[in-house]
């Protein structure tokens, strides 16, 4: 994790997929392949800025898929296809908050809370796990 004074838990999503975007521009160090990225959404609500606004921010051409890294501009995570939605580092949002914007965010990211849904999903794994077991244990279905 880049040494910085922002927050981030879980780093569970996203690899940097190309080379088009140099990194150390970022302020990221080496051997850091997977980072939790952030949406407009959740960009938005970090800045404290509208939609638009973010947008207007976002380093984005309608002519080039990923644009060459501007240092003016909030750079999105690199990306495949024009309609793939914008997807953001943390670390890009705080460098784009604190160097031309000029504010000090703390950026979490934060894994989402449990409900019912994950409690009842959790169960049903647990009971399809139990049933291979006995199955496996009676040799059935083993492909055998």
């Amino acid at each position: 994790m880049p040494p910085d004074s922002s927050s981030v838990s879980n780093p569970s999503a996203g690899a940097l997929s190309s080379s088009a975007y140099d990194s150390s521009a970022y302020g990221w160090t080496g051997g850091e392949d997977t980072v939790a990225l952030l949406s407009v959404d959740e960009v938005q609500k970090y800045l404290n800025r509208s939609r638009a606004s973010v947008y207007r921010y976002a380093n984005t051409d309608p002519d080039t898929l990923n644009p060459p890294y501007d240092q003016t501009k909030l750079n999105p995570e690199v990306r495949r296809d024009k309609d793939d939605p914008l997807e953001f580092r943390p670390q890009e949002v705080r460098r784009f908050a604190e160097e031309v914007l000029g504010l000090h965010p703390t950026i979490q990211v934060q894994t989402p809370e449990e409900t019912v849904t994950h409690d009842l999903m959790r169960q049903m794994l647990q009971e399809l796990r139990a049933i291979r077991q006995l199955l496996e244990e009676r040799g059935v279905g083993g492909g055998e």
